[in-house]
């Protein structure tokens, strides 16, 4: 198992381990990724009370940084992935193009069961201290930006990504 951890400019962190077992494709690509900074700088830029933040594919103006699609290992799309969408939850998001993952990833904040079989699930946030951090990104006051819902009034900006 791969630990990572997610730093915030303002000091917080989540800890996470992937699963690479379930996920081999998805842990490779990220942990590419995190290896190459890419994650540097970026933002959580959608963020739902009670459902999940997401992040990994914009900066503080939105501005999209894009990154390579890969495979999207998850049962829907013939891959036998057995993570559950639960509270910690680190999973790809996508659009409806089931291959159409690159950078962009979400954290559950509640239990999501109804994502199970949909997304690529890849790992998950290890403490209560993580899982507290992501709950509270969670309900950061939002607001609507262009075509964009539910970005945060302040960035929620992602220091870097390491291994641990």
């Amino acid at each position: 198992m791969n630990k990572i951890q997610i730093k915030l400019i303002d000091g917080r962190v989540m800890n996470a381990v992937l699963d690479e077992e379930s996920a081999p494709i998805t842990v490779a690509n990220f942990l590419k990724l995190i290896d190459g900074g890419f994650f540097n700088g970026l933002i959580f830029h959608r963020v739902i009370p009670k459902f999940m933040i997401q992040g990994g594919g914009m900066d503080a103006s939105l501005s999209p940084k894009d990154a390579k699609s890969i495979k999207g290992e998850f049962r829907a799309n013939g891959v036998n992935n057995p993570i559950k969408h639960k509270v910690g939850t680190l999973s790809m998001a996508r659009t409806n193009v089931p291959d159409s993952a690159s950078s962009q990833f979400f954290i559950c904040v509640e239990d999501c069961s109804f994502l199970d079989g949909q997304y690529a699930a890849f790992g998950e946030l290890c403490d209560e201290e993580s899982i507290k951090v992501a709950v509270d990104i969670s309900n950061v006051k939002t607001v609507r930006v262009g075509y964009y819902d539910d970005v945060p009034y302040e960035p929620v900006v992602i220091q870097s990504i390491q291994r641990i």
